[in-house]
């Protein structure tokens, strides 16, 4: 009975499906003509303008003789270069902690504001008793962003001011969350490995006395051990995808859900199930695979001509997933390049020496350098092509011994930072509701004319 009811539904589905498809496909051409700017950007890339922010800047072009031109991309934390700030790191080893304070109260702690900073988030870093046990290990998920999602979500119940809007409770959310994020990322993974793979199960509480990244690395390794270098490379990766301004995809949605009013836990859920999507978030994970697939297909990966016609087929729609991207190439603001892949490559060729993987990431090299050059000759382009920083991300994550289940995760424990600056900065400056228009081209329908039929 249940196999029949099962067979009807996908018979309904499969048949409904197109019906819908045709009744909804949507002559492309139209955009033009009545000025739609599909996905909110014109044809060089550039963004319908929808607010105002002082978070973060990104400069993708700059005005020369009067009219704007591509620059080399740089990209601004409350007014400082993201690549001084990461220089800044070499003397301090970590910086997840102190750009965190600097992205959510506009300037950079001294000594004293730090240390008292790093304290709250330690003292915010707690998970209601038994909710290890009974959240995220009932109904564990290979999909570790789900996991993520639901167990934001049930937070939200053993909050007694869950909507409560006074920019002081919201900041003590935005707190815990940072916070937690990793716990819940990690055990959600243990959890799925357990339970589903029948791996061996084992729950490591973070140390307070260590930063973001190597708390990261200790509760996923079963001996708790890394190198200073791994815990460097992943901490300078959190702070290169804490923010990029209130357009990208998932801060954009934070923003949104904060202007109808919503609480912080379903404002950061939304935020999550908006970057676990493949064409933001979940971008690296793509680029790890179309390597492999372009090292399981050339011969010879030295030779740059073989794996220039590889990357052909991928354009062509020949080779790989089919869907004619090279996956962590372009962005949708930045031509020339982008400042976070600059700030990030030295950072990978370091640690692929170290773990005796240079051969990688001279493919990856010579993939970035020919890239732009094939899409340019196979394609019709408004905008310059380059590396984005996802390009190196999944490959420093598997150098990490990170599994992929958790690239997007980790996106995340970085991200939230930023949501959480936007979310603030929303409900003290926003006062409508975000509503863009969409033109309706429906045909108008007589009811009662086919209601007599």
């Amino acid at each position: 009975m249940q196999d029949n009811k099962k067979e009807m539904i996908e018979n309904f589905t499969n048949k409904y499906s197109r019906i819908f498809k045709e009744n909804s496909l949507i002559d492309s051409s139209l955009d033009e003509k009545y000025g739609v700017k599909r996905g909110l950007r014109d044809k060089s890339g550039k963004g319908v303008l929808a607010g105002l922010t002082q978070v973060s800047l990104i400069q993708a072009s700059e005005e020369v003789d009067g009219k704007n031109v591509p620059c080399d991309g740089r990209l601004f934390y409350r007014g400082y270069n993201i690549t001084d700030l990461v220089k800044g790191f070499n003397n301090k080893l970590y910086g997840f902690e102190e750009i965190t304070y600097l992205l959510l109260f506009s300037s950079l702690p001294n000594k004293e504001q730090l240390t008292e900073f790093r304290e709250i988030l330690n003292d915010s870093r707690n998970l209601p008793r038994n909710f290890v046990r009974d959240v995220i290990m009932k109904a564990p998920s290979k999909d570790i962003m789900n996991s993520l999602t639901k167990s934001i979500l049930t937070l939200a119940s053993y909050d007694e001011n869950i909507s409560d809007l006074s920019l002081d409770n919201v900041l003590r959310q935005c707190l815990t969350l940072i916070s937690v994020f990793p716990m819940l990322s990690v055990y959600g993974y243990h959890a799925y490995k357990h339970y589903e793979c029948d791996e061996s199960l084992y729950i490591h509480r973070p140390d307070d006395s260590l930063s973001m990244a190597e708390n990261i690395l200790r509760m996923l390794r079963p001996d708790k051990q890394y190198t200073e270098l791994e815990a460097n490379v992943l901490d300078i990766a959190l702070v290169l995808h804490m923010e990029h301004g209130g357009g990208n995809n998932s801060t954009f949605t934070t923003r949104v859900v904060s202007s109808s009013g919503s609480d912080t836990y379903s404002v950061i859920a939304a935020a999550l199930s908006s970057l676990k999507g493949p064409k933001h978030g979940g971008a690296n994970i793509k680029v790890v695979e179309m390597v492999q697939d372009i090292k399981s297909h050339v011969a010879d990966l030295k030779d740059e001509e073989e794996v220039r016609s590889y990357l052909s087929k991928i354009v062509n729609k020949e080779a790989f997933d089919k869907s004619g991207l090279i996956y962590g190439m372009g962005h949708a603001v930045y031509s020339i390049s982008d400042p976070r892949e600059r700030a990030f490559k030295g950072f990978v060729e370091k640690l692929a020496d170290e773990k005796g993987r240079n051969a990688d990431f001279e493919l990856y090299s010579m993939i970035e350098r020919m890239a732009p050059e094939v899409i340019a000759k196979e394609r019709r382009i408004y905008k310059g092509v380059s590396a984005n920083v996802d390009f190196y991300s999944g490959f420093v994550y598997s150098m990490l011994d990170i599994p992929v289940e958790l690239y997007t995760p980790i996106f995340a424990i970085a991200r939230i930072v930023g949501w959480s600056a936007h979310r603030m900065e929303e409900l003290i400056n926003g006062d409508k509701i975000i509503r863009p228009a969409y033109k309706s081209i429906a045909t108008e329908k007589n009811y009662m004319e086919m209601n007599e039929r």
